[in-house]
């Protein structure tokens, strides 16, 4: 069958193909050409553009974002992400949007090591939007749109406190001194807001040396030391003593938070040891007094005297 056109004999069929080339270049066209168009859009905090998403301590935060479709015609768009920080992204790959309708979804990023970076550092996260078909027919030319935004790194206040252990056991009436180490494992500085010692034994005292904690800053990363003098009574049983550490951050208690770390070590009091002698002034034996024996018999001293006048009045008769 044929039409007459302008003085031009037209086929049915090729009107038909000519329309549908047509139908197919303004699906096409760039999103400028069409009524309203379409574009991609992120809900920040607070409904400001400038306010970053504060990523928490687990390293995840969750971000909303939206796609508009304004056109005459339904489309189909595919996803990208980009995240900072070695974070990884988890958000839908690909949707279908209506004609004149509007989706929100839901980007989760996980895996930041907020304890890598230092604190309040931002960098930019970007979402791209790809459309690759209108009304289910494929573009030629995929136009690809961007949103973009900031994750923040939150402060992250941590300390750690480590008692060392006793080189040895304790006698009792004795002093023992114990290293305490705090080291700061957040990533904004920090220092000791508060101290608290413990034990299980009563007859066993602490000093305050450990006081002077609280008025060092600890940047992140680092440690500082104090020593605490532990005293057991003259009197103390032989036991088994646990003493424990235990602080708090002061940047988290001045953040309306609570950080607490805690230590302990074991100290094994005993007696005091019994007197032994003194190895460097050993007392000598005693003097022993000799006594001389005889086998001759014994003479009396009456005896003797009469023996000598015996002897002296025989001298005289010789004479």
């Amino acid at each position: 069958m044929f039409w007459y056109a302008g003085g031009f004999q037209v086929n049915r069929h090729y009107w038909a193909a000519m329309v549908s080339i047509i139908s197919l270049l303004a699906i096409s066209l760039p999103v400028q050409s069409q009524i309203g168009g379409w574009d991609v859009g992120i809900e920040f905090p607070q409904e400001d553009d400038s306010n970053p998403f504060p990523v928490r301590e687990d390293g995840s935060v969750s971000i909303d974002f939206f796609v508009y479709n304004d056109e005459l015609l339904p489309i189909t768009v595919e996803f990208a992400y980009e995240i900072p920080f070695d974070g990884e992204g988890d958000g839908p790959e690909s949707e279908n949007i209506a004609a004149g309708g509007n989706k929100t979804f839901t980007l989760m990023v996980t895996g930041v090591d907020v304890w890598a970076h230092q604190a309040d550092s931002k960098e930019e996260f970007k979402i791209s939007v790809t459309l690759i078909s209108r009304a289910s027919i494929p573009q030629p030319l995929p136009e690809t749109k961007e949103a973009t935004g900031e994750l923040q790194i939150p402060r992250v206040y941590s300390l750690e406190v480590d008692v060392s252990d006793p080189v040895g056991p304790m006698n009792s009436g004795s002093e023992m001194s114990l290293q305490v180490t705090v080291r700061n494992i957040g990533n904004v500085a920090d220092r000791v807001g508060s101290i608290e010692v413990s034990d299980n034994c009563p007859l066993l005292s602490t000093d305050n040396g450990l006081d002077i904690l609280t008025t060092r800053d600890v940047q992140s990363g680092q440690s500082t030391s104090a020593n605490i003098l532990i005293t057991a009574s003259q009197s103390h049983p032989q036991r088994n003593c646990d003493v424990e550490v235990a602080i708090s951050s002061n940047g988290a208690a001045n953040s309306g938070g609570s950080e607490i770390s805690r230590d302990e070590a074991r100290i094994t009091v005993e007696p005091p040891p019994a007197d032994q002698e003194d190895p460097q002034d050993p007392e000598g034996p005693e003097d022993t007094i000799e006594i001389v024996s005889s086998n001759l018999p014994f003479i009396s001293p009456i005896l003797t005297v009469f023996l000598i006048l015996l002897a002296a009045i025989g001298t005289g008769k010789m004479d």
